[in-house]
């Protein structure tokens, strides 16, 4: 079972994260076989069409958070915060971290690298590219420079 044949955008900034899109109960799946134990899903309510990804994570035995992000109005410090709290707990042994795309996961690393662990606005981009930002770089870079709204 190939990983990126059921997680779109797949990403592995490193041997213990994986970074994707949307994924169904065979994404799930093929995550588990990966050794993904934990999952943290930024994707709102409406976003999962219906699919209910907490009972199909807890159905395999996957550990599961929901941490809706909608879009650059929940790029807040406080969101960057309780995604600092998930990342924060002793570590799985691989965690899967997913919106629809990767873009808000990139989006919150980035946030994450410049506000709480005090990195220069250039690593911080990077980080956020290197963990699947694309479309909300100017947001982004915006908010890293100005500040949280």
């Amino acid at each position: 079972m190939d990983l990126a044949d059921h997680i779109p955008n797949l990403l592995r900034p490193d041997e213990r994260l994986l970074i994707g899109g949307r994924v169904d109960a065979d994404g799930l799946n093929a995550a588990r076989a990966e050794g993904v134990t934990q999952v943290i899903d930024l994707l709102p309510e409406l976003e999962h069409c219906g699919f209910d990804e907490a009972a199909a994570a807890a159905r395999i035995g996957l550990a599961y958070v929901n941490l809706p992000i909608t879009g650059a109005a929940d790029l807040s410090r406080e969101n960057v915060l309780a995604f600092d709290r998930l990342l924060a707990p002793a570590d799985p042994a691989c965690r899967l971290v997913h919106c629809a795309s990767g873009n808000r996961v990139g989006a919150l690393f980035a946030l994450r690298a410049g506000w709480l662990q005090g990195l220069p606005f250039p690593r911080a981009m990077q980080i956020g590219r290197d963990h699947g930002l694309t479309k909300l770089e100017p947001v982004v870079a915006q908010l890293l420079t100005h500040g949280s709204p």
